[in-house]
């Protein structure tokens, strides 16, 4: 009996070490699994924690977005180009008769020598610039404005062809603004150089603009404000203040004549110097009220 007890309590004692072996190994087993679990649960609901605060914070920055962009698309209270205004342009033209006659011509001479050709063509031009300034020609409005020097060749021979002299060319430039004398003053100064002056060019400018350009300027401005006051009639709006004005300005080009036609007519016929324009385009922007 007391055997049999002992094996009994052995036995026991043995199941239950085993048992509980087997407890410590399950749950070795297990741990690792619900640890995993357990992490993957952390995860998932992080994820949507970083989730749901993204929309949020999406939702934040598109709402701030949108209010400042609505209050940059307000109206403007100065107008402008795409703001609450209206853009005009206004042009006028003045004329005026052309105050200044430009006279361009040339001595020509030739001479066995160098000297010589140049003493001819110094004492033609000479005499030409002297009628000039007696006909009321300033100093400031005379201008030597070319000299040439060159061989003259005879090529009668084509294979050899023969030195005979050199020829000196002179060219002036002279302002005449005395029109209605112009062409007494022109006549005279060929005269005086004789066959060796040229008439190469005469033109008409119109010099003294700025009275016209300030006439011109006022009639196109009057122009654009017209024209504003009908849109903003037509808008059912009044006209406001100038916003800004921009302008382009159009002066006239000389009026080229033939040299040949002054040298023939200029002695015998006032010059008619007839008219030119000044243009001036102004672009006004207007505010509305």
């Amino acid at each position: 009996m007391g055997h049999s007890a002992r094996h009994n309590d052995m036995r026991s004692h043995s199941d239950l070490s085993n048992s509980h072996t087997t407890s410590a190994d399950t749950a070795a087993a297990v741990t690792p699994r619900r640890a995993l679990l357990v992490l993957l649960a952390v995860i998932a609901l992080m994820g949507v924690y970083l989730v749901g605060a993204t929309r949020s914070g999406g939702l934040t920055a598109a709402a701030s977005t949108g209010t400042i962009t609505t209050s940059s698309a307000q109206p403007s209270t100065t107008g402008g180009v795409g703001g609450p205004g209206i853009t005009v342009s206004g042009t006028a033209d003045v004329a005026g008769t052309p105050d200044t006659l430009r006279l361009d011509l040339s001595v020509v001479a030739t001479a066995a020598s160098v000297t010589e050709a140049l003493a001819k063509a110094n004492g033609a031009a000479d005499a030409v610039q002297k009628s000039l300034l007696g006909s009321g020609v300033t100093k400031k409005d005379l201008q030597t404005s070319g000299l040439s020097i060159g061989p003259r060749y005879d090529y009668t021979n084509p294979g050899a062809p023969r030195l005979t002299g050199f020829e000196v060319s002179e060219s002036l430039s002279a302002k005449l603004r005395d029109l209605g004398r112009a062409g007494d003053s022109i006549g005279k100064a060929v005269g005086a150089g004789g066959n060796a002056v040229r008439v190469n060019g005469v033109s008409l400018n119109l010099e003294e603009t700025g009275a016209l350009v300030s006439e011109a300027r006022g009639a196109a401005f009057a122009d654009a404000r017209t024209k504003a006051e009908q849109y903003a009639r037509a808008a059912g709006r009044s006209l406001g203040g100038v916003v800004s004005v921009a302008e382009s300005v159009a002066k006239p080009s000389p009026i080229s004549m033939g040299g040949a036609d002054v040298l023939t007519t200029a002695a015998k016929v006032p010059i008619q110097p007839g008219s030119q324009n000044v243009s001036v385009t102004v672009t006004v922007i207007f505010s509305m009220n």
